[in-house]
């Protein structure tokens, strides 16, 4: 484990820039950024497509260590370089740490939840994530009514992946997301907090884990996580939310900061002058930090 990298997550203030769209999402956040189906002609363009994008997030001068804290990447971006680096490396370079996406997306609802596919290739991930010279990683599943058995089976299934990732001498992000649309998102909440504490007092004293969670409906509700002592940092997604509506929830939560994706890049266009889009992604960068440090 780099220990400059857990120092500056534990202790640091700033956020976590989240540009982890894989396969499925990857269309979406092309066509966001104004880049639509017919400009790529398979899934290699695709990609090709996508990584520029990021590259030039990665490169702007508005993509700094004195805000941004960590970057979460997907699997094919941590094998691509950017200005001759492989990305992880660009980042630390900058001074920003990475961290990788390692789940294969969500399997069907059931119980209320949306539990995580099997991993098949975990071992060899993480391997490579070594080799890359990654910091975390993160993995997804999401909670959509307040059933105790499915938010249970969500957060075991986590821990338990969370420990094998620990043991290749990473920091895992658990991030058991709350649907922002559940007519019963309190709820769940309470359940969520119960069980993840449960597995939180479970672990080794050589076990940090982090959190990546849905800006709770009530203030302050997972502050006893967020000041466990086996976790790092408590980080938010913005799940919906609209970057301006995420800032003002995450400014009255002590203590919790943020890992937006849409809500980092919406305003980002492929048509923008360097300029303005290093403009647009200041503005944005700016007011994500704020709400993460100003509480």
């Amino acid at each position: 484990m780099n220990t400059r990298h857990f120092e500056r997550m534990k202790n640091e203030e700033g956020f976590i820039a989240a540009l982890d769209q894989s396969g499925g999402s990857t269309p979406k956040a092309l066509a966001a950024y104004g880049v639509h189906e017919d400009a790529y002609a398979n899934e290699e363009e695709m990609f090709n497509q996508v990584h520029e994008m990021r590259t030039r997030i990665l490169t702007s001068p508005s993509f700094n260590s004195e805000q941004i804290l960590g970057a979460i990447l997907f699997e094919q971006t941590m094998d691509r370089e950017v200005e001759g680096k492989f990305t992880a490396d660009y980042l630390s370079s900058k001074g920003i740490v990475p961290f990788l996406k390692v789940d294969k997306g969500l399997a069907e609802q059931e119980n209320g939840v949306q539990m995580m596919k099997p991993i098949p290739d975990l071992d060899d991930m993480l391997r490579r994530a070594n080799e890359r010279n990654i910091f975390g990683t993160k993995m997804r599943s999401v909670i959509h009514e307040a059933n105790y058995d499915g938010i249970k089976a969500v957060v075991d299934q986590q821990f338990e992946v969370a420990k094998e990732i620990l043991a290749a001498g990473l920091v895992p992000i658990i991030e058991p997301e709350v649907d922002i649309n559940s007519e019963e998102k309190e709820k769940c909440e309470d359940i969520l907090r119960g069980e993840i504490l449960n597995q939180l007092n479970q672990l080794h004293e050589d076990q940090n884990v982090m959190l990546k969670l849905t800006i709770p409906t009530k203030p302050n509700a997972y502050e006893e996580i967020i000041n466990h002592p086996r976790v790092v940092r408590v980080v938010a997604l913005s799940g919906g939310y609209s970057r301006e509506e995420a800032n003002e929830k995450l400014k009255d939560n002590e203590g919790l900061i943020a890992s937006f994706s849409r809500a980092l890049v919406g305003d980002l266009h492929v048509d923008q002058s360097q300029e303005e889009f290093d403009q647009s992604l200041n503005h944005s960068v700016s007011s994500i930090y704020d709400a993460s440090v100003n509480k």
